[in-house]
């Protein structure tokens, strides 16, 4: 009885993860395949593997600087993300005042509005301010609006944390922030860790507010050029090099998942202990 309802449970994860990969899968065979290999046998595995149709997604369609462009973004805002939680995180959860439980309040309250409320005033905002087409402020906005996430996420690691161990150390003369980098952070490692990993996901996902701060072809990040692409590839039928460019796109997250699904899984069922 035990072996048949497991047999239960296991047939719509094995039906969903088919649907899941089975995409992949076609994707990855277009890549190497010509464009009439691609209409008269689509499922078919390519005939060779040809690599042109990377090469030609990387230099002429301009994907390997969009690929940088995503990279730049990705890295700049996890480690923005990280300056601006760590010290709001510890101040909200250990110096407990009606200030900070507004703020916290907040915090909360903006992670249930949707983002596409803000993203009208967040153009003229960075118009102004002469930051259009700025992989910077790009990267500012994305920081900022995964910092409510991060703070709820971190807020639990540090709550789990002995306050015997800060005020041993406040007792030998170290300074709050002595305490906050060198103690507090280090055993906090998994939980930021967990953050960076989900938040570095989504930043390299993201398309709409690229394509509304982002102005120049040069400047694009992957989202915005494989719409470029996808675009061109219906007029030049140049199906393989898009398949190339989603490949290009896909892999990267694809591995970093991966290599950190443990730090994930662990780091969440940590926060979740509290």
């Amino acid at each position: 009885m035990k072996a048949f309802s497991q047999i239960l449970v296991r047939i719509p994860l094995l039906l969903w993860a088919m649907i899941v990969i089975l995409p992949l899968v076609w994707m990855f065979m277009g890549a190497f395949k010509t464009n009439a290999e691609i209409f008269s046998s689509p499922w078919a595995l390519p005939k060779t593997f040809n690599f042109s149709n990377f090469e030609r997604a990387w230099n002429d369609f301009n994907i390997g600087r969009a690929f940088l462009n995503s990279f730049f973004v990705t890295v700049l805002g996890s480690v923005l993300t990280l300056l601006l939680s760590i010290p709001t995180a510890y101040a909200l959860e250990r110096i407990r005042s009606k200030i900070g439980d507004v703020l916290l309040n907040v915090y909360l309250a903006s992670m249930m509005i949707p983002s596409v409320l803000g993203w009208i005033p967040l153009f003229f905002l960075l118009m102004k301010l002469n930051l259009l087409d700025n992989l910077w402020a790009l990267s500012l906005v994305y920081a900022i609006s995964h910092v409510p996430f991060t703070i709820f996420i971190l807020m639990s690691f540090i709550g789990n944390i002995p306050k015997e161990l800060e005020e041993a150390a406040t007792v030998d003369g170290m300074s709050p922030y002595g305490i906050l980098f060198k103690i507090v952070t280090p055993l906090i490692k998994s939980g930021i860790m967990t953050v960076t990993i989900l938040n570095a996901i989504s930043y390299w996902n993201e398309f709409f507010m690229a394509l509304i701060i982002l102005q120049t072809e040069s400047k694009n990040t992957l989202g915005v050029a494989m719409n470029l692409l996808k675009t061109k590839a219906q007029y030049e039928s140049a199906w393989g090099v898009l398949f190339a460019g989603l490949c290009i796109a896909v892999i990267p997250v694809i591995i970093f998942y991966t290599i950190f699904q443990r730090s994930i899984v662990k780091g969440m069922t940590e926060g979740a202990i509290k």
